[in-house]
């Protein structure tokens, strides 16, 4: 978390990853001609992260071809396949989602319809077959398209024996959604967190999606226990990390939930805890990018009392809309 942050360009992606977070229609808010930066960073042989407009992802490129981890937003998904290709022209194998957003998922329909094999967690094609609707977001999300859909999919742990490396995607129960998964590249010694990990922000836990602060915790401490101290940790949003940052992020977690269940513990409602601000020593560096200090409050009084969606106060209900 120690890592540079450049606010104002993680905060421009973050408020279009807002509008399309649960897939949301691209017309009069994105054009498909907008130019988008991509950014490629070698993190090893065979692996390179790519960050743009939407989740960070992960290129696997090799003897066997190419496979990614998510896919990032709809409307840029040519631009995508474009700097994908500036890594390896061969067309794209596989697809990993990390979970069911927008932001991740919404090259998926494209990848499909080309002939890629998009991978995810059972819960993720759940969601993604039937109308969402999120109350943090205000609005609905219609099922998606059969091209869209994971064609395979997995309860607890699935492998991809590719590119020289058995490539381990674990699923990472009721974290920043029910549908979470982590993915470690163990030749490269590569981490994707997925939205597990916001780095140099607070997290969006998605309660109406399935999310805990306990899960987070719990995914948490699953990618460290994958790490060592030469691990390259992919965020799914904000820079590269390490599994130093990664520790200082549970760190944040454990202390904000401990701190939130002293106050529920004292007999406070949601309001209360909110005014009380218990994250108040990192307010200022990871509350001002996107998730405010009181809507990462209302997430953790909300998982630690048993409330399985958002419950906006007033305060909060201009930063949702």
């Amino acid at each position: 978390m120690k890592q540079s942050l450049n606010r104002s360009s993680i905060l421009r992606s973050l408020l279009l990853c807002a509008i399309f977070l649960l897939g949301a229609p691209a017309s009069g808010v994105l054009a498909q001609d907008q130019e988008v930066e991509y950014v490629p960073t070698r993190l090893s042989d065979a692996v390179t992260m790519i960050k743009g407009r939407g989740g960070n992802i992960a290129v696997s490129a090799g003897q066997d071809g190419v496979f990614i981890i998510d896919d990032q937003l709809q409307p840029l998904t040519d631009q995508l396949l474009a700097a994908i290709r500036e890594i390896d022209e061969r067309p794209v194998r596989f697809v990993i989602n990390t979970h069911y957003h927008g932001d991740h998922v919404g090259g998926n329909e494209a990848l499909g319809k080309a002939g890629s094999v998009i991978i995810a967690h059972d819960n993720i094609r759940r969601r993604m077959t039937t109308e969402q609707f999120s109350i943090f977001m205000n609005r609905s999300t219609p099922p998606y398209p059969d091209e869209a859909l994971p064609v395979v999919t997995f309860n607890d742990r699935v492998t991809l024996h590719l590119n020289g490396e058995a490539v381990a995607v674990h699923h990472v129960p009721r974290g920043h959604t029910d549908g979470d998964s982590i993915v470690f590249f163990p030749g490269s010694n590569v981490l994707h967190m997925g939205d597990i990990l916001f780095n140099g922000l607070y997290p969006y836990i998605d309660l109406d999606g399935g999310g805990t602060v306990q899960g987070m915790i719990a995914a948490v401490e699953k990618g460290l226990g994958l790490a060592d101290d030469d691990t390259k940790i992919i965020a799914g949003h904000g820079p590269l990390s390490d599994r130093a940052g990664l520790q200082e992020y549970l760190g944040m977690l454990v202390q904000a939930r401990d701190s939130v269940q002293a106050l529920i513990d004292q007999g406070m409602s949601l309001e209360q805890a909110v005014q009380a601000k218990p994250t108040a020593e990192w307010d200022e560096t990871l509350g001002g990018v996107w998730i405010t200090p009181a809507q990462f409050v209302t997430f953790i009084y909300n998982s630690l009392t048993g409330v399985d969606r958002f419950t906006p106060l007033e305060s909060q209900e201009n930063a949702t809309e």
